[in-house]
């Protein structure tokens, strides 16, 4: 995989750079009017959905955590927050979502946060050679070692996905 080229550069590829993970760059033209900013990519970028992983902004027993999981199913709350230790978990206020990692909605990359947070990874990922998240912004994903995603973002790993994610299909 190809690292860094300056012209796309965020904080995410800079975490990249800095810790030294090999990533390859996938930037693509994002279309204001897309349902679901995950679908969007794996579409327009040719790769299959169960690749292509969101991150989402979770609250837990008071504190923001990041749970990411394949675009082609949805976070398993309980499950996310079973991997913590906790009981519950709800999806994060946008706004507290975007001032934590310093992305907007749609761009957040679990690399590179303003404010680092508890992450779980959902562990179908593992059995991939490469999985795609955000790269920090809308229209820019970044390839890497799922491993190497573990280690830089010190992640748990855990089913936080739903059916439909673990097995590559249905809705966002």
């Amino acid at each position: 995989m190809a690292r860094k080229n300056t012209s796309q550069a965020t904080p995410a590829t800079a975490a990249l750079a800095a810790a030294g993970v090999p990533f390859t760059l996938h930037p693509y033209s994002h279309d204001p009017s897309a349902a679901s900013y995950g679908l969007e990519a794996a579409e327009v970028l040719g790769i299959d959905p169960a690749r292509v992983f969101k991150t989402l902004m979770v609250e837990v027993d008071g504190r923001l955590t990041v749970g990411i999981v394949p675009v082609s199913g949805n976070l398993d709350l309980k499950a996310m927050a079973a991997a913590l230790g906790s009981k519950k978990a709800a999806m994060a206020d946008p706004g507290a979502a975007e001032r934590r990692t310093g992305y907007v909605l749609g761009g957040i990359s679990p690399l590179g946060q303003r404010q680092s947070s508890p992450t779980v990874l959902d562990d179908s990922a593992l059995a991939l050679a490469s999985i795609l998240v955000s790269g920090g912004r809308r229209g820019l994903d970044i390839e890497l070692d799922p491993q190497d995603l573990v280690r830089i973002t010190k992640a748990v790993t855990a089913p936080i996905g739903t059916v439909a994610a673990r097995n590559g299909s249905g809705p966002r």
